[in-house]
């Protein structure tokens, strides 16, 4: 095998692509990514390490410099929107076709791509079948192609485990239509990417479909039970023959994270059995042992249960176009976002001074008293209240108290990062970033996130997010003002 062997990971902004890096940088493995954004990639703890390629898989004039000199590439690029109609399933065959092309044109060895399980003589869903299809259109190009079929991936953050993650804790009784009958096998993020870095040194998994998936055949039904038996929950499933896949999406968008958008391929697949029929898997890896469902879902809620979420905030959502919107509300690895983003005229040391100095004797920028309000109610019920300040008026280090936060994470010049120590229905934090643009120009991004414990949490966000609009829109605007003015004080 060639030393030194260079890979390109597709999708570092998705869920598998960006735990597929380290992985690969650990095995010593040289690594280039592709992303149509590179500004997404700030804060990746791994992005020195890496070669970064932009380029655009449906811009095939973009595709050579990323594929140029690669042994080995990693296909991780799939749709998922689409409003019912083919638009998804038609960017990915084009997708597949542009790279399968341009990989052959650069003569890469081999392609390896992450694809779902599902009998293609059963009626699959559009979207399952556009995953299958985009394997048969990958092994049109004359570069030799391993494609791997997984159903539910466990793990913090994916999609779908997400989504019966928040449909167990948030409803006591939950009305269930047919297709939480259907059998799956999920398997453990941890055996995905133990696949996918080992077949790189097993020539023999070369032009192969290999089916994976854990050590359980279950229903989805099942997956709900297992999830609450684990956290300690009592949860009750009534059956229903009929209930379309549009209803359940918007049930599943009300209940979930999970917008109807992406909830209904989803579903829509849900119809189908999703299980492995062979044992090639077993055969070709034979060091690698599938993890059941109950312990992939032990695994992933020991992290979702630490405090230490940098890998959700090394998720750069932040990105550098013209037309983004200045609020971001969205919700990643059980967190609910609620980002601002402005451009301030002042440097991003002064922008970094200005946030790091909030709080104790000089206070919150805007609304004062409803700060101290929310402090008062806090000692009303037993929390640590409003009246802690801080150590020193300008200097923060980690740990230091400041009202009624904590300060988790300081980079000087960049990042402040608080944690709330208030009585919440969940775990709060409040950060501040200060991005260079240039030596006169920076972004200043506010962001809000709320993990919340339950149907009461999920209340409580929604319940006070008039009051956060408010106070959060006003800040932003106020911070600004400050760092500029501070600019020529």
């Amino acid at each position: 095998m060639k030393e030194n062997l260079r890979c390109l990971v597709t999708g570092v902004t998705g869920y598998i692509g960006g735990r597929l890096v380290p992985e690969l940088l650990k095995k010593g493995y040289r690594v280039r990514v592709l992303s149509r954004d590179t500004d997404r990639l700030q804060g990746r703890p791994w992005i020195d390490e890496v070669e970064v390629v932009e380029a655009d898989v449906l811009q095939p004039e973009t595709l050579p410099a990323a594929l140029q000199d690669i042994d080995v590439a990693y296909y991780l690029i799939h749709s998922m929107s689409g409003e019912g109609s083919s638009e998804f399933y038609n960017r990915d065959i084009q997708a597949a076709r542009n790279f399968g092309k341009t990989a052959s044109e650069q003569n890469v060895d081999r392609i390896i791509y992450l694809g779902g399980l599902g009998d293609p003589d059963d009626q699959l869903s559009e979207h399952l079948a556009s995953r299958q299809k985009t394997g048969a259109i990958l092994r049109e190009s004359e570069v030799s192609v391993t494609e791997f079929r997984a159903a539910i991936v466990v793990g913090s953050g994916s999609k779908s485990f997400e989504m019966v993650r928040y449909l167990t804790e948030r409803v006591p009784m939950m009305i269930c239509p047919s297709w939480v009958y259907s059998k799956v096998q999920p398997i453990a993020i941890r055996n995905v990417l133990q696949y996918l870095v080992s077949t790189i040194k097993k020539p023999e998994t070369r032009d192969k479909i290999i089916e994976i998936g854990g050590s359980s055949v279950i229903t989805y039904a099942d997956m709900m039970k297992i999830y609450a038996e684990v956290n300690g929950l009592k949860r009750i499933l009534i059956p229903v023959p009929v209930l379309s896949p549009t209803l359940s999406s918007y049930w599943v968008h009300w209940m979930t994270p999970v917008p109807a958008s992406l909830a209904r391929p989803l579903i829509e697949g849900l119809k189908n059995d999703v299980i492995v029929k062979n044992d090639k898997a077993q055969k070709l890896f034979p060091e690698i042992t599938p993890l059941s469902y109950k312990r992939a879902v032990e695994l992933a809620m020991a992290r979702i249960d630490t405090d230490d979420v940098e890998t959700t905030w090394n998720d750069a959502l932040i990105s550098s176009k013209g037309d983004e919107e200045p609020v971001i509300l969205k919700t990643k690895e059980g967190l609910n976002i609620e980002r601002r983003i402005q451009t301030v005229n002042a440097s991003s040391q002064q922008v970094f001074d200005t946030f790091s100095s909030l709080g104790g004797v000089k206070g919150w920028p805007v609304f004062q008293w409803a700060w101290k309000l929310r402090g008062i109610l806090d000692r009303l019920v037993g929390g640590v209240g409003f009246r802690r300040g801080r150590r020193h008026p300008k200097e923060l280090r980690v740990g230091d108290a400041l009202d009624f936060w904590r300060v988790e994470a300081i980079k000087p010049g960049e990042l402040l990062r608080l944690r709330a120590e208030m009585k919440l229905p969940g775990k709060a934090w409040l950060e501040f970033q200060a991005i260079e643009q240039d030596s006169q120009t920076t972004k200043l991004v506010q962001s809000a996130y709320f993990a919340p414990k339950g149907l009461l949490g999920l209340l409580y966000w929604y319940g006070i997010y008039p009051f956060h609009s408010l106070i959060f829109s006003r800040m932003i605007e106020k911070l600004s003002q400050q760092a500029e003015k501070n600019k020529y004080s």
